[in-house]
């Protein structure tokens, strides 16, 4: 029986690999490198699929607002972490899911409370309108 040639590392094997490597750090800084948005944030607040709010970001008051859908009442409040962005900080429905979703900041972010129907948005224009228009996975 012959026996298999032992495979042998040379230097287009070294260079192929810094190549991969180089394109991933490229394709994540062009795709998870737009965070900066160009226009003005809106909150779109809607409770039963009808819209309750929209209000600019910037405009939003500092105090809390209270919306209630179904039910349940839910506290939405402004934060600054370096970014303005808006969270739901208290919320009196079962699962919490909304409270625990964290702060948003960018267009096409939002926050869902299920069991009060409520959805919070952040629309508006991103820094770069070449987006990907579909993400698989």
């Amino acid at each position: 029986m012959k026996r298999m040639p032992a495979l042998k590392a040379n230097r287009w094997d070294g260079a192929v690999a810094v190549l991969v490597v180089v394109l991933a750090v490229v394709c994540g800084v062009l795709i998870w490198g737009r965070t900066a948005n160009a226009g003005e944030l809106t909150v779109v607040v809607t409770a039963d699929g009808q819209e309750v709010e929209r209000v600019a970001l910037d405009a939003f008051p500092d105090t809390p607002r209270a919306y209630s859908g179904n039910g349940y009442t839910l506290q939405v409040s402004t934060e600054t972490d370096g970014k303005r962005g808006i969270c739901v900080s208290v919320s009196d429905c079962p699962t919490q899911d909304c409270v625990h979703t964290g702060t948003i900041t960018r267009a096409g972010q939002s926050i869902v409370c299920l069991p009060a129907r409520i959805s919070i948005t952040l629309e508006g224009e991103t820094a770069s309108g070449d987006g990907p228009d579909l993400v698989i996975g």
